[in-house]
This record gives structure tokens, sequence and C-alpha cells, in this order.
């Protein structure tokens, strides 16, 4: 798995061995990144969820000022950390404007001082979208309050819609509907 566009294209992804996370593909990350290319340049951004991070760090590659990940799982946190590093150095892009949190998504609080994000990436294990998805965008409405038009990009699979809240609009999906296969659904805040 590699960084596909941007400054750092190219530069190679690191992933814990076994089945700690499923990421993201490079040919759907494409196809995300070619349908907000016009969000990214100085957008600040959360990936939660994070696995390895190559949402978030493809958007760092494309030109975001910065942003926050969040991430449970200890081996993938390790991983994450040194994709940073390797994707910062590439994109000469300082990894301070970086925050990484290794913690359940439930207990994540913004950093203080952090910019509103206009970009929220989420790919969460397949198997916990259901139990997930409800507090995820409860805290949405907390965390995205201070943004002006903020778009969600959530991962999940093909076979699955989400009954979302009043406050967000599907507004476009890519990907397939078959079972298993990933598919990405952008939200944006109802007007």
């Amino acid at each position: 798995m590699r960084i596909s566009g941007g400054k750092a294209r190219g530069i190679p992804l690191t992933v814990p061995k076994g089945d700690a996370v499923r990421p993201a593909t490079d040919g759907l990350r494409q196809s995300v990144f070619s349908s907000i290319a016009s969000r990214i340049p100085g957008a600040h951004f959360l990936d939660l969820c994070a696995g390895s991070g190559s949402y978030g760090l493809e958007a760092i590659s494309r030109g975001a000022a910065s942003g926050c990940f969040v991430e449970k799982n200890a081996k993938a946190a390790t991983c994450l950390r040194a994709n940073i590093a390797a994707v910062c150095k590439s994109a000469a892009h300082d990894p301070r404007t970086l925050h990484v949190s290794q913690c359940d998504l439930a207990a994540w609080t913004p950093p203080a001082g952090s910019p509103p994000p206009e970009l929220v990436f989420i790919d969460p294990p397949y198997e916990i979208i259901d139990n997930l998805a409800p507090i995820f965008f409860a805290k949405t409405a907390e965390w995205l309050a201070a943004s002006t038009d903020p778009v969600i990009v959530f991962e999940m699979p093909g076979e699955l819609t989400l009954t979302t809240p009043p406050a967000w609009t599907l507004a476009k999906r890519l990907g397939g509907k078959s079972p298993r296969q990933p598919t990405v659904c952008f939200y944006l805040r109802t007007k």
C-alpha cells in the first residue's frame, strides 16, 4: 500500500501483520481524493479508526494543513507513527501539526487549541459499524460544531446503508454494494 498522490506519492505505508487493520485500497483512496480534491489544500482533518493512517496521510501528501488520528490498536498506532514520519519527511510537512491518540473513538476529545476539522475520515472494523455509527454521529455534532462546511468520508461494506441523523445527508457513494466489498459514503451537513 502506498500514498497515491501529492508530494509523498509512492511512499509505502506500513501496516501491522495479521488482521488488526483492513487498509483502504489504493484505488478506492484515489477515487475518494479525486472527489474531494478542492477541499484538501489547507484543510484540517480527523482520521478515526485510522489504522495505518492512509486517509489522513493521503490528505497531508495532497496539501492538508493538520490533523488528528485516533486509533485504538497498539500495533496499528505504532505503524501509524512510523508512516507519519515517512510521509511528513517526503512531503516536507511538519509532523508537529499531526496528533495521534491511541484510544477508543467514544473516549476521544480533540486536543486543546486544535482547529475545527473540515474533513472527517472514518474506516472502522466492519463488524463494529452498527454499534459505532450512532456514537460517531453523536460525537460529530460536538466535534464539527465550529466547522462551516465539513464532509464525512465513511468507509463501510457495500451492503450496508446507515441510518443517519437528520443533520447529515448522504451526498455520494463510491464502490460496490456487494457484501464485504468496500464502499465509501460522503456525508454533508444538511442545510
